[in-house]
């Protein structure tokens, strides 16, 4: 995206969300009050958190909602914005430029952005951490889930099976969308996430039924052992999930089109002086694959 073009993408979303705060100011206090309702901290430490833009192949020029998501299964809640919380959102151009994502705090969607020229977009969201204590019962519901089985292990060998667990979590969230049906580069970009799920093949050009490769990464290094799970929006109790190799790397067979998220979780005993005995990073990855795959662009890849 040329200097020019981000200049007034840029000035076109910050009217846009100078004209919403006055109408917001209703959905303000109806986001607050929904967040006040959502399920207890408890709840919420074990339920993954993802991006779902208004739209994942947009037209050039067009305005988008970008919402945070929280639930299980790939059916969630509004997350309104939280700058409290909030280190990144931002959308990465395929050319490399990060721009910030305006919107207003206590409000769904959490974000607005202007699209420019065709290609393929990261947007990224990254979260301070959260602390949480959680019922041994639930707790080990939790890892059992998540595949964190060396977790559990780990506190059976301490004496701690039966013990309340304290946690802290933080979340890292990514989302391809390709502005013009563009399958071009920029899907493997590491964004130097804590914990990141990079696409080895670019999901927009990916048939139904094929695999797509994943590797993943935590403090940018492979991180082997870890379960990785896709799912389809519109079925997701058809996930599908496998662990990583010693270089963090799966391969997933994606079933139809339609939305997909990608998510991993990643447990740590929590660092002294936190509070905490364990410290947990969330991943997740949103994409939309398509009925009949796109032409890649010969040699694209970064």
């Amino acid at each position: 995206m040329s200097r020019t073009a981000r200049t007034r993408g840029i000035a076109r979303t910050a009217r846009t969300v100078r004209t919403i705060r006055t109408s917001r100011t209703a959905s303000r206090v109806a986001c607050l009050a929904l967040a006040l309702a959502l399920p207890c901290a408890g709840s919420l430490a074990a339920h993954d958190l993802w991006i779902e833009p208004s739209g994942f192949t947009p037209p050039p020029g067009s305005r988008l909602a970008v919402r945070l998501r929280i639930g299980q299964l790939f059916q969630g809640d509004p997350f309104p914005r939280d700058p409290a919380l909030l280190v990144r959102f931002a959308v990465v151009a395929g050319g490399g430029a990060e721009e910030p994502i305006p919107g207003v705090p206590a409000t769904d969607p959490a974000g607005f952005l202007v699209t420019g020229k065709p290609g393929l977009y990261q947007l990224v969201y990254a979260s301070r951490h959260a602390a949480v204590e959680l019922e041994a019962a639930k707790f080990g519901k939790y890892l059992a889930e998540e595949g964190l089985e060396q977790i559990a292990a780990l506190r059976a060998r301490r004496g701690q099976g039966a013990a309340a667990a304290r946690e802290i979590y933080s979340r890292c969230a990514k989302s391809l969308i390709a502005v013009g049906g563009d399958a071009g580069f920029g899907y493997d970009r590491v964004l130097g996430l804590k914990l990141e799920l990079v696409p080895e093949r670019n999901p927009y050009t990916l048939a139904p039924g094929e695999e797509l490769p994943v590797r993943l990464l935590y403090g940018g290094a492979p991180l082997a052992g870890a379960k990785v799970a896709a799912l389809p929006r519109d079925q997701p109790s058809q996930q599908v999930a496998a662990r990583t190799d010693a270089r963090g790397r799966v391969r997933l067979r994606l079933g139809g089109a339609g939305v997909w998220m990608v998510k991993a979780v990643h447990m740590i005993p929590a660092p002294p002086g936190s509070g905490a005995d364990w410290e947990s990073f969330w991943a997740s990855l949103t994409f939309a694959l398509p009925a009949r795959a796109a032409a890649a662009r010969p040699g694209a890849t970064r």
